[in-house]
């Protein structure tokens, strides 16, 4: 009976991590995403701009607001997501919400077929062909949406797409703020 006690030790200790990992997955909430970059300001980072990419105009994504509040939206013309949420996008820049995108790992073509066919609601598309950008912003794929104040703050994030009225509503008032909101 002895033989069986050591052995089964490490099985009892792997059973309880399960058990104590399973807990607590049940108890997070999976809407909450990780949003480090709430609170601190945009991040310095130079992208070509879409309509430029022949002729060399570049822009920093820092001072793409120019001191007004505005949202940033990383899309690709591949995320399929991106594609449900855009109306949304559109109605936005109906309401005079100023939107800078920003082509995550996209070819240039693909990402003004893509405006082309849905419409454009951006002031403007800088392109992260090598994802530099998303890993500055930290993202954890597209869609995902920031708000940014007119201080160049980010004061709220949302990962994925953005379909409800209340997350939209919150971004719009989000980007409004001077500082930032708790994030979601």
């Amino acid at each position: 009976m002895r033989r069986w006690i050591l052995p089964a030790i490490p099985i009892v200790v792997l059973l309880a991590l399960f058990v104590l990992f399973a807990g607590w997955s049940l108890k997070r909430d999976p809407d909450v995403k990780p949003a480090a970059l709430v609170g601190r300001p945009v991040p310095e980072t130079v992208l070509p701009m879409l309509q430029g990419s022949g002729t060399g105009a570049v822009l920093d994504l820092k001072t793409a607001g120019r001191g007004r509040p505005m949202l940033i939206n990383v899309f690709a013309s591949w995320c399929a997501p991106c594609k449900i949420e855009h109306p949304k996008l559109m109605a936005l820049k109906a309401q005079g919400v100023t939107i800078v995108g920003v082509a995550y790992k996209d070819r240039p073509e693909d990402t003004r077929a893509f405006l082309t066919e849905l419409g454009d609601p951006f002031a403007f598309v800088l392109v992260d062909a090598d994802g530099q950008a998303g890993l500055d912003l930290g993202i954890t794929g597209a869609p995902e949406t920031f708000a940014v104040n007119a201080m160049g703050t980010v004061t709220a994030k949302h990962s994925g797409v953005l379909l409800d009225d209340a997350d939209v509503a919150r971004l719009v008032a989000a980007a409004q703020e001077v500082g930032p909101r708790n994030p979601r």
